[in-house]
């Protein structure tokens, strides 16, 4: 009886582990080797996913589906382990005989003799590739950028820190703007445009070494780090190299166009490890996005090097961001008014409109500079409501006191044109003050009337609500004139810079702008009048008005009602 409950119980056994054999052979993909690594076993499995014949692996070395994707100390580590007897478990990369990769999650046991040492390993697999696929698919959307697979912003960081820098290392940041691409996308469509990016891409990878690293940061902005101890020669000779090849013509559905870039440089030594190597690299970029835009300023397609000057500038940029936050709350903007002179009869017609803002940090702070930073983060548009609701009101008190005068002129930002609020804003601001519109003119750039969609329906607008319009800056927006005939303009303001320069060629320029303004109907005003000479030779033009230094430099509204009433009584 006892004899017969043994076998049984054997038999049981090896039924058991039969079963648990044919489960592992069905489930996962088994191999066994000796102490070096021969294979003396491989599933049907191993031999699926390997593309191997069971001939061809028993014998041979464990290596052979080797991909060469792994480093020599990670095998190290993964023979140390073993070889001390305990179980190894991680994911490697194989390569299969048709020289497809994949990947498996591989635990190893290792079974130990008497003396306690290896004689064979089993190897147990699962295959992960699909999952590996999709991990790097995920990665790919989390650190790549979609359109030329450059690495992104996240990546920039992430590679940052698996750099650390050294003291005494010399660290370069290149930051690449594209000069015309606005140009390309308005001419031949995005779709052609982001063609050209993957080809300025690419060729752009084509200038660096291998240990260089380059990221796109959005738009047609490019981020490159050179390698540690890139002297200033060497980032002149790749920055020339970049300029060059990104000027070569590109051709793209049988059309040719070209583009070139402008590259900031900040070239700099460390002499202490930053603590935070983000806050790091952002100070950096932002030093070479400050040497770019002086490179911009200088024509476009060529480099330049960040400097204290450039940067003491970028920090009075920040410190003006950070103080135009509040400064319509604070009451810091005030407007003045130039007035606007009849030169027939040297009387005062109507005044200009002019923004003005003092930081009790700042100081007095010229518009030249602070209003680019409003259209930048879009205050532009609150802070011009209120420059309307302010001059309205502001005309009709003097309305109120005595002060009859033509029309009160406003500059409007093309930010603010193209509001879709703008027309509705401002037909509730005459609403609110009681000013009939036709007091009103709105004075927009050349630039505007080109590049904001939909122009034409807000200038009819205004028409339509008696409102004026004025183009400011007139002959200096190298446009075609079409739109003089197509649009309901009443004015042409000629720039300041052709009456500086009354010379033959600028006396030329002068006398056809104001022939073809009185031919088209427009009133025309020559801006920047500062001597006799040029006020006289204007008056011999018939120019209609003028304004300038010569007659006022912008006064508050009281002196406006002064001079008002001075020209008056002459």
């Amino acid at each position: 009886m006892i004899h017969l409950t043994y076998e049984t119980q054997l038999d049981e056994t090896q039924k058991k582990l039969r079963d648990l054999e044919f489960a592992l052979n069905e489930s996962a993909i088994v191999a066994i080797t000796d102490s070096k690594g021969i294979i003396q076993f491989a599933n049907d499995k191993f031999c699926h996913i390997s593309k191997y014949r069971q001939q061809e692996l028993i014998g041979s070395n464990q290596n052979i589906v080797n991909s060469g994707y792994h480093s020599n100390s990670f095998f190290k580590e993964l023979w140390t382990t073993i070889g001390a007897g305990n179980v190894w478990h991680g994911e490697i990369k194989n390569r299969a005989k048709d020289g497809t990769y994949y990947w498996v999650d591989t635990t190893i046991v290792p079974f130990l003799n008497d003396q306690g040492k290896p004689y064979q390993y089993t190897s147990i697999r699962y295959d992960i590739t699909t999952r590996k696929a999709y991990e790097e698919y995920i990665e790919e959307m989390a650190y790549y950028d979609a359109l030329t697979h450059l690495p992104n912003r996240n990546q920039l960081y992430k590679w940052v820190d698996e750099h650390p820098r050294k003291t005494d290392e010399t660290y370069t940041v290149f930051f690449l703007d594209l000069d015309n691409f606005k140009i390309i996308n308005d001419n031949f469509g995005h779709g052609i445009g982001d063609k050209v990016l993957e080809e300025v891409s690419g060729r752009l990878r084509a200038c660096l070494r291998e240990s260089d690293f380059v990221s796109r940061q959005g738009g047609d902005e490019f981020i490159v780090i050179l390698e540690n101890n890139t002297d200033k020669d060497t980032a002149m000779c790749i920055a020339r190299k970049i300029l060059d090849t990104i000027s070569l013509p590109i051709y793209i559905n049988d059309k040719e166009m070209s583009t070139t870039v402008s590259i900031g440089i900040n070239n700099e030594t460390l002499n202490k490890i930053p603590e935070n190597c983000q806050e790091f690299i952002e100070t950096s970029i932002k030093k070479a996005d400050t040497a770019m835009y002086h490179a911009k300023k200088n024509g476009g397609n060529n480099f330049c090097f960040s400097t204290p000057d450039q940067n003491m500038e970028m920090d009075r940029k920040f410190q003006m961001e950070l103080e135009l936050k509040n400064a319509l709350a604070s009451d810091e903007f005030k407007i003045v008014y130039q007035p606007l002179i009849n030169l027939k009869n040297n009387q005062i017609v109507g005044v200009e409109a002019l923004l003005r803002w003092k930081n009790k940090e700042l100081g007095s702070v010229s518009p030249i500079e602070f209003i680019p930073i409003l259209e930048k983060t879009g205050q532009i548009i609150q802070v011009g409501k209120w420059i309307l609701w302010s001059v309205c009101n502001q005309m009709k008190m003097w309305q109120e006191n005595g002060t009859y005068l033509e029309r009160i002129s406003v500059n409007v930002s093309p930010i603010q044109f193209k509001d879709k609020k703008f027309v509705q804003d401002l037909k509730q601001i005459i609403n609110e003050t009681e000013l009939d519109a036709s007091y009103i003119e709105l004075e927009i750039t050349e630039g505007t009337i080109l590049e904001i969609e939909n122009v034409s329906q807000t200038l009819h607008d205004l028409q339509e609500l008696g409102v004026k319009v004025s183009i400011d800056d007139f002959g200096t927006g190298y446009s075609s004139l079409s739109y003089l005939k197509q649009l309901p303009i009443d004015t042409l303001k000629i720039d300041k810079s052709f009456i500086d320069d009354l010379d033959m060629d600028g006396e030329i320029i002068v006398n056809t702008i104001i022939s073809m303004g009185k031919n088209l109907r427009f009133r025309v005003i020559a801006e920047g009048i500062e001597t006799p000479q040029q006020l006289n030779y204007l008056k011999k033009q018939e120019c209609h008005e003028g304004q300038g230094y010569y007659f006022s430099r912008p006064v508050n509204d009281k002196e406006i009602a002064l001079l008002y009433k001075k020209l008056q009584s002459k």
